[in-house]
């Protein structure tokens, strides 16, 4: 279990750092913006003072150390993604690394983006209340990918 647990933060993270990494080359690319993780920190904050669901994250009030605490909530998500999919597909997953179904489960963990994060932080539903959610929710799934792409290449390298 402990095995599982250190080879799934490893991949966790690796997955995100890919992520991360495609979201880098989308902006050098195509000039799209990055992430401002700053406000999945302050929400992240907020739920610490009882409040999950605001109309607006950024009128709500700032949290200290919020870009660290976004980043920190970011690949802890991450981390124990790895840790549920290693669990999930159990440790020989490793010996033999297949991407479908590291990116089908990276496909499913967008849920938790646009049924908790997102609305949570005023953006509807799956960005529902975004200018363009439709490009939002593509833009996720491809992210998505990357992440799913980012646990295959890294249990090829761990195994």
């Amino acid at each position: 279990m402990t095995e599982t647990i250190y080879y799934g933060v490893l991949i966790g993270l690796g997955a995100t750092l890919a992520m991360d990494a495609w979201v880098f080359i989308q902006n050098r690319l195509w000039s799209l913006p990055l992430p401002n993780w700053a406000m999945p920190g302050r929400w992240f904050a907020h739920l610490f003072r009882g409040k999950m669901f605001h109309k607006d994250i950024g009128q709500a009030d700032e949290a200290s150390g919020e870009l660290v605490l976004g980043w920190l909530f970011h690949y802890g998500v991450g981390v124990v993604y790895g840790i549920v999919f290693l669990f999930m597909v159990g440790p020989t997953w490793l010996k033999e690394p297949d991407f479908l179904s590291a990116w089908i489960f990276a496909i499913a963990t967008i849920a938790a983006g646009w049924f908790i994060l997102q609305p949570g932080m005023g953006l509807g539903w799956a960005a529902s209340n975004t200018p363009t959610p439709w490009k939002s929710r593509g833009l996720g799934l491809i992210a998505h990918t990357a992440f799913g792409l980012g646990l295959w290449a890294s249990g090829i390298l761990i195994g």
